[in-house]
């Protein structure tokens, strides 16, 4: 069906019944695009078994394995690691541009799914050194906000101020930093050895230690800005910590808030209810800003949990090694970007949160929102992310990870038969002309279409006309999202339905900023000054729905 036509059918069946009702339609055929929850299998194993059902320190998976027969070992199926990298480097002549999203599309996915796509991942020994941790997770499997609060009980307890104190109650340890509130740091500035306020009583750190941390030069001024946080990968880039600073701040302004409306809480009550407003928060921001913004719906999505709460595909979540390798969107960051009035290379970013600082919060979110991201897809990774891509590669080989046309299958959409249907097709001349060129390369390294692996030919796809994604990744995005957002506990039907117990798990004020609260933009202007009209936000300004 026409993209016009398919708009003025949604439009038209909203008009009869809603726009509310039109979500609640959709999200329901989206997340029963695949199978639901729980999956038989595991990364434990390549087949059933009972500790690979129950034991959560691994992920789940959406397909079973596929082993390699033995005669295919050597690599008939699977192309050299180093030359099914290369597919996913941007050509000298540079990245193609991403008609819709600013970077702070990818950098809110990244906070995201920093919470709960977590492959263990040595911080010490090179990626190939321990390959059995990438069958492995430290996630929860819930939208739970642990970058933010921590993984652990014990790391959320030496992340909170913990005090009784008139002004302190619920609040999270901070800093200020000029006029700035910001999360303190981790490491002292003389030693560059972790706080002790953030090691146990025997000196060991509590907190996970920042992924990539040792990568940094001795004595490098870098340590002196690494921030106490929840999460190993908050402090990876600028952009990262700073939607971390966001909500730190949001947390404690609802915590002041919340102490001034009911003085004789204790600090862990205020520290709780505050806790459950930014998780519930947070998931309305994922479906009404994020969801939206990846959406080529005209009809925009309401995150309205009851639309899950009677649905055979409300289960308890537990993340797929799938899902895990489908976000590494390495491709939607540009080799450079404007930062603080200067052009900087993406590689300078690494672990230097002293541009977020220099920036101030306010104006990091609108240098982050005036950088366009890149086109996701292959040939289009600056050169400092290419070893990433390989690193996932390598992962979704380890795990034995089913092709590319087995999770089109999967999802209902029909298996390709050759590789120029695979990259699409292009109007423009230069542009088909490098399709071109990567079907033969694809077809040189892969030979036959169903040998395509998963993570390659996910981004061989091109993005559709009015979203940032390839449609497979889109699809699965999607099914993954509604049905793991909306099933949070917060969420369920005796919470969050019930008037009485919303009320004592949020608060009357708690639900009532829920309600106001319809983007980062909103957030920000409350916790910062100096925003005025200036713009932030996912989409571009310039972007323009495409009828065709």
């Amino acid at each position: 069906m026409p993209g016009w036509l398919e708009d003025f059918a949604l439009k038209a069946v909203a008009f009869f019944i809603g726009k509310a009702r039109v979500s609640d339609l959709l999200i329901n055929k989206i997340v029963q695009s695949g199978r639901n929850r729980p999956h038989p299998w595991s990364t434990k194993h390549d087949y059933i078994s009972w500790s690979g059902l129950t034991d959560r320190s691994y992920s789940a998976r959406l397909l079973p394995a596929m082993p390699l027969p033995e005669e295919e070992k050597l690599g008939t199926r699977r192309p050299p690691l180093d030359q099914t990298a290369q597919l996913f480097a941007a050509p000298a002549s540079g990245q193609r541009p991403c008609r819709k999203s600013t970077l702070l599309f990818p950098a809110f996915a990244q906070y995201l799914t920093d919470g709960f796509l977590r492959t263990q991942v040595s911080n010490v020994a090179p990626f190939d050194s321990f390959p059995e941790d990438r069958r492995r997770t430290t996630s929860n499997h819930d939208i739970d906000m642990s970058p933010l609060y921590g993984r652990t009980p014990a790391q959320t307890s030496v992340l909170r101020r913990m005090s009784e104190e008139p002004g302190q109650k619920g609040k999270l340890k901070s800093q200020w930093i000029g006029k700035e509130e910001f999360p303190e740091f981790l490491f002292d500035p003389v030693t560059h050895k972790v706080k002790e306020e953030f090691c146990d009583a025997a000196g060991r750190p509590i907190l996970d230690f920042p992924l990539g941390i040792n990568n940094l030069p001795v004595g490098s001024d870098r340590y002196n800005h690494i921030f106490a946080v929840g999460g190993d990968r908050v402090n990876a880039t600028p952009y990262v910590a700073m939607m971390n600073t966001l909500w730190l701040r949001e947390h404690n302004r609802l915590a002041g808030l919340l102490e001034l409306a009911y003085p004789h809480w204790d600090d862990e009550r205020v520290f709780e209810t505050a806790r459950n407003i930014i998780i519930v928060m947070f998931i309305k921001l994922v479906v009404e800003e994020y969801i939206n913004h990846i959406s080529t719906a005209v009809i925009p999505f309401s995150a309205n949990p009851t639309v899950c709460w009677n649905a055979g595909w409300n289960r308890t979540n537990w993340m797929t090694t799938e899902f895990s390798l489908l976000y590494r969107w390495h491709s939607l960051i540009p080799q450079t970007l404007n930062w603080g009035g200067k052009r900087i290379d993406g590689s300078a970013l690494s672990l230097n949160n002293t541009l977020l600082i220099e920036r101030g919060l306010v104006g990091s979110f609108i240098d982050v929102s005036g950088n366009h991201a890149t086109a996701l897809g292959l040939q289009n990774s600056a050169d400092f992310l290419v070893r990433a891509d390989s690193h996932a590669i390598a992962q979704g080989r380890l795990n034995n990870v089913a092709t590319y046309n087995d999770y089109r299958q999967a999802m209902k959409l029909k298996p390709l038969r050759d590789f120029k249907e695979l990259v699409g097709t292009s109007k423009r001349k230069d542009e088909q002309e490098r399709r071109d060129a990567l079907a033969a390369e694809m077809e040189r390294l892969y030979g036959d279409i169903d040998n395509v692996e998963f993570f390659t030919g996910l981004f061989a796809e091109a993005p559709g006309a009015n979203g940032p994604l390839p449609r497979l990744v889109m699809v699965m995005v999607a099914m993954d999202a509604f049905s793991q957002a909306l099933t949070n506990p917060l969420l369920s039907q005796h919470v969050y339905g019930d008037d009485a117990t919303s009320r004592v798990a949020f608060s009357p004020e708690g639900l009532a900023i829920i309600a106001q609260t319809n983007s980062l933009r909103d957030i920000l202007r409350r916790n910062s000054a100096g925003l005025d009209d200036a713009f932030v936000g996912m989409t571009r300004q310039d972007w323009a729905r495409n009828q065709s």
